[in-house]
């Protein structure tokens, strides 16, 4: 088990050096944001020609990037959203089932569904060299391929999961700070 663990350590690495990035990427995306808004106010009363479509689809661009690539943080950290109308009175062995079963019926053929619908969507991108169809826009194929890498990463994360939790169930794992195996209170 402690191989597994390894593994899932590297996964949670990379997630964790990809989520990082992302926060900067958030960052230059309200910067361009902020740019865009104010190119824009300029231009009507000076004419001096700041703003443009470009601009406008980095901006689109850099948030598919921190949504794309932000998910497998996001799934790292817990912070996904969850219907949690059992989840959180269960003891952590049983949060540990649902999470496993969750991953595998859900999460895992998500992503091999979205991968395999986006495979082509991706190649043909690519094979014409996609452009945007608005004056002065971006190339399309790059953001495209962006796609089946986030996806790569989040079924990764879900493997990690997986094998964490497989952990807590067979009793390799340690306890999370401030974790027992008790019921959670339910707070509101």
């Amino acid at each position: 088990m402690k191989r597994w663990l390894r593994v899932a350590d590297w996964i949670d690495s990379l997630n964790e050096w990809t989520g990082r990035g992302v926060y900067w990427l958030a960052l230059v995306m309200v910067g361009i944001g902020a740019f865009n808004a104010i190119a824009r106010s300029l231009d009507k009363y000076t004419g001096l020609g700041l703003s443009s479509n470009s601009w406008l689809e980095l901006q689109w661009y850099l948030f598919s990037l921190v949504f794309l690539l932000g998910a497998a943080y996001t799934l790292k950290h817990d912070d996904h959203v969850r219907v949690d109308v059992l989840y959180s009175n269960l003891s952590r062995t049983g949060r540990a089932w649902i999470n496993i079963l969750g991953t595998l019926l859900f999460l895992v053929p998500f992503c091999v569904l979205v991968l395999v619908m986006s495979w082509d969507f991706v190649i043909n991108s690519w094979a014409t060299l996609e452009q945007s169809s608005d004056p002065g826009g971006l190339p399309r194929y790059p953001i495209k391929t962006v796609i089946p890498i986030a996806l790569v990463f989040v079924l990764l994360q879900g493997v990690s999961l997986t094998i964490r939790e497989i952990a807590v169930l067979r009793g390799d794992a340690p306890a999370a700070e401030g974790e027992a195996d008790a019921p959670r209170p339910n707070i509101g």
